[in-house]
């Protein structure tokens, strides 16, 4: 992963197999919780399956600001770059 659209795209993958969200419904401005309907146990499992593909640890207080899907994008591409 090294640039935005390849954490679009791998964020897109996740949302779309482990959450079943259609994929065009999948957009940056996209909500997490209004939007594409998820909650906070999936908001946990999410951070789970990032953490999986980063190899990076991601702490809860990173998260907590997390509301769009270029919210999550932002938040990785900070991670990768520490």
């Amino acid at each position: 992963m090294e640039n935005r659209e390849q954490i679009l795209a791998m964020l897109r993958q996740i949302l779309e197999q482990e959450f079943e969200i259609e994929p065009e419904a999948i957009t940056p401005e996209a909500s997490l919780y209004e939007e594409l309907d998820l909650d906070s146990i999936d908001a946990v499992d999410l951070v789970i399956k990032l953490q999986q593909m980063t190899g990076k640890k991601i702490k809860p207080e990173e998260f907590k600001s997390v509301r769009t899907v270029n919210d999550v994008v932002n938040a990785i591409e900070g991670l990768i770059k520490d």
